[in-house]
């Protein structure tokens, strides 16, 4: 039996096997064209910074490493950002052998649409909420106490922000997804309506790192997001077996 088992799972696992290894190479590949531009992304990512106060013209770093530490990790993290498109067409391949024939095709238009709500979320945070965090954070220099921003520590604060938001906009699709696979009906979301809109509240002030601003900035639109995965819930899970997780 067990033998068996271990049969029908092995071509699922090699599937799986491959689709991890193609989304890997994507990374890779992402990632050393990344580091190749590592400067100029560095330039770019620096801008909102000096322009948040004239006290600020320079970073600096205290350990001979962290430089190329810096810039290696900063590759990194655009490099997951834009290979993201690939790595979610490798999970929904992967799923799409249980799909039915016309599932399959919302490949493409399911693709587009969670990478265009994964950018809309890094765009947001870098030209809306990033320049407002760092106003907030830099009103606390006096003439006794100078900011004087480690290069590390600063490119990584920028991208992880602009990862976490990307993630953040990508409710709808999630909600989607979760009821496709029938987890979870459009109308358990319209229940639990106030709860996720706290559950948003406490996730948008943990990411803007407790700027009331920033974090009605994007707390407003993820309940407009939210609202609008209750709808696509709705509209694309019509039709489907639902055994929902939430009461």
């Amino acid at each position: 039996m067990l033998t068996r088992s271990l049969e029908l799972l092995a071509p699922h696992l090699q599937e799986l096997r491959t689709r991890l290894i193609k989304a890997f190479l994507a990374i890779i590949v992402c990632t050393s064209i990344a580091y190749g531009f590592s400067e100029h992304i560095t330039r770019l990512f620096l801008a909102p910074l000096f322009q948040a106060s004239p006290l600020i013209s320079k970073l600096v770093y205290t350990n001979l490493p962290e430089a190329f530490i810096a810039y290696l990790k900063l590759a990194l993290l655009v490099g997951l950002v834009t290979s993201f498109p690939v790595i979610l067409y490798q999970i929904w391949t992967f799923i799409a052998p249980g799909l039915k024939t016309n599932e399959k095709k919302l490949t493409t238009v399911v693709v587009f649409w969670a990478t265009l709500l994964f950018a809309a979320g890094a765009a947001f945070a870098f030209f809306a909420v990033l320049p407002r965090m760092l106003h907030f954070f830099i009103s606390y220099a006096t003439q006794n106490l100078i900011p004087l921003p480690k290069f590390e520590g600063y490119l990584t604060f920028v991208a992880r922000t602009m990862l976490a938001f990307g993630l953040s906009f990508e409710i709808p699709f999630l909600m989607v997804m979760a009821g496709k696979a029938g987890f979870v009906q459009a109308g358990s979301f319209r229940k639990k309506r106030f709860s996720f809109y706290a559950a948003i509240v406490v996730l948008a002030f943990l990411l803007t790192a407790g700027d009331f601003m920033a974090t009605a900035m994007l707390a407003i639109p993820l309940f407009g997001l939210y609202e609008a995965g209750i709808f696509l819930t709705a509209l694309f899970g019509a039709g489907t077996k639902q055994h929902s997780l939430l009461p």
